[in-house]
C-alpha cells in the first residue's frame, strides 16, 4: 500500500451512484474518475478500470499504452476478450453478478414455452379467449448442458418444479448432488431429453455445438433454451427444425446478433426470441457496484483480486 490514492476509472454515473449507495459508500483512499474508454485515458496510470457493459470489447484497445492494476467487466463471458485487450492487463469478470437474472430468464422462457404463454399472448392480441393444454414442467427430462454459476442458478431454480434433472459439464465428476455428466457424453443423452438448455461458454470447443447432428438426436416435440451465446447454435439447424415443427426453441441469444429485422425466426409460433437480455435487470448495478467494492478493498489490502479471468 501507498500514500496516493486509488485511481478507478467508471464508465458513467450509474455506476458511480450504485457504488456511493453501498453500504459505507466509496472507501477512503479511492479517487473515482469516469472515462468510457472512448476518449484518451485520463492518467497514464488506472489502478482499476470498467468498461461499459455493452460493446466493451470494441473499446479494450483504448488501453494500449496504459497501465492498469485491474480491468473489471461487467460481464460473466468473455470469449472475446483475449483478441481485443492489449498486453500487460489483467482482467476479471463479473462473476456473482448475473448469474441470478440470467437463472431468471432460462426459468422464464422455459415455463413460457412449455406453458403456451406466446399463444395465449397473441391471441389476447386479437381479441380471442383461447384455451388450451400444454405441457407442464414439472415431471419434465431436463438436461442442463453447462454447469457453472448461471448453470447451478437455473439449478435450483428448477428444483421446486420436480423436473428429472441431468447436468452436464466440461468433464464428468460426482458433487453432493449425484453424478455430473461429461459434455463427451451428450450423443447418449439427447435422444431422452424432453428440455434442454444451454448455458456453457462459448470456446472452440462449444462453438457450434448444437448443430444439425445435435438437434436431430432430440425427440420430437423437445424444447431447446439457449442463454449462452448464439454461436454456441449454428441458425441455419434451428431455423431447419423450427420451420418443420418438429422441435421448438426459446432463445435469448442467436447468431447473428441483434437478429436482423424480419428474419424467419421472429415468424415461427414455435420459436420463441428475447433481445440478450439476460443480466439486463434491476438487480444488475447494486451487484456490479457489491463486486466493484470488494475489489476496492481487496486492492487497499494488497489482496489478490476475484474473478480474475485472463491477463493479456
Amino acid at each position: 500500500m501507498t500514500d496516493r490514492p486509488l485511481v478507478v476509472s467508471l464508465p458513467g454515473q450509474a455506476l458511480r451512484d450504485a457504488l456511493e449507495a453501498t453500504p459505507g459508500g466509496v472507501p477512503d483512499g479511492v479517487e473515482l474518475l469516469t472515462w468510457d474508454l472512448d476518449s484518451p485515458a485520463p492518467r497514464e496510470h488506472l489502478d482499476l478500470v470498467v468498461p461499459p457493459y455493452m460493446g466493451a470489447s470494441k473499446r479494450l484497445g483504448a488501453l494500449a499504452g496504459v497501465s492498469t492494476g485491474l480491468v473489471q467487466s461487467q460481464s460473466i463471458g468473455y470469449d472475446d476478450v483475449p483478441g481485443a485487450l492489449p498486453p500487460g492487463h489483467i482482467y476479471a469478470n463479473a462473476a456473482s453478478v448475473h448469474e441470478t437474472s440470467t437463472a431468471e430468464l432460462a426459468l422464464a422462457l422455459t415455463l413460457a414455452a412449455q406453458r403456451g404463454i406466446p399463444d395465449f399472448v397473441r391471441a389476447a392480441d386479437q381479441g380471442r379467449w383461447a384455451p388450451a393444454r400444454h405441457a407442464s414442467l414439472a415431471d419434465r427430462r431436463v438436461l442442463l448442458i453447462g454447469y457453472g454459476g448461471v448453470g447451478r442458478a437455473i439449478e435450483e431454480r428448477l428444483a421446486p418444479f420436480e423436473v428429472e434433472l441431468t447436468r452436464v459439464a466440461h468433464r464428468a465428476r460426482d458433487d453432493e448432488r449425484g453424478h455430473i455428466h461429461g459434455i463427451d457424453e451428450l450423443d447418449a443423452l439427447l435422444p431422452s431429453a424432453e428440455i434442454v438448455v444451454v448455458v456453457v461458454p462459448l470456446t472452440d470447443d462449444t462453438t457450434g455445438l448444437v448443430d444439425a447432428a445435435f438437434l436431430a438426436a432430440l425427440p420430437d416435440g423437445a424444447l431447446v433454451v439457449n442463454v449462452a451465446r448464439g454461436k454456441v447454435a449454428d441458425t441455419d439447424a434451428i431455423l431447419a427444425e423450427a420451420r418443420s415443427g418438429r422441435l421448438r426453441f426459446a432463445l435469448d441469444v442467436t447468431e447473428p446478433e441483434p437478429l436482423p429485422e424480419g428474419h424467419p425466426l421472429f415468424a415461427l409460433p414455435n420459436v420463441l426470441v428475447s433481445p440478450h437480455v439476460g443480466g439486463a435487470t434491476t438487480a444488475m448495478m447494486p451487484r456490479m457496484a457489491r463486486l466493484l467494492r470488494r475489489q476496492i478493498e481487496r486492492m487497499l489490502r494488497g489482496d489478490e483480486p476475484l474473478n480474475v479471468v485472463y491477463r493479456s
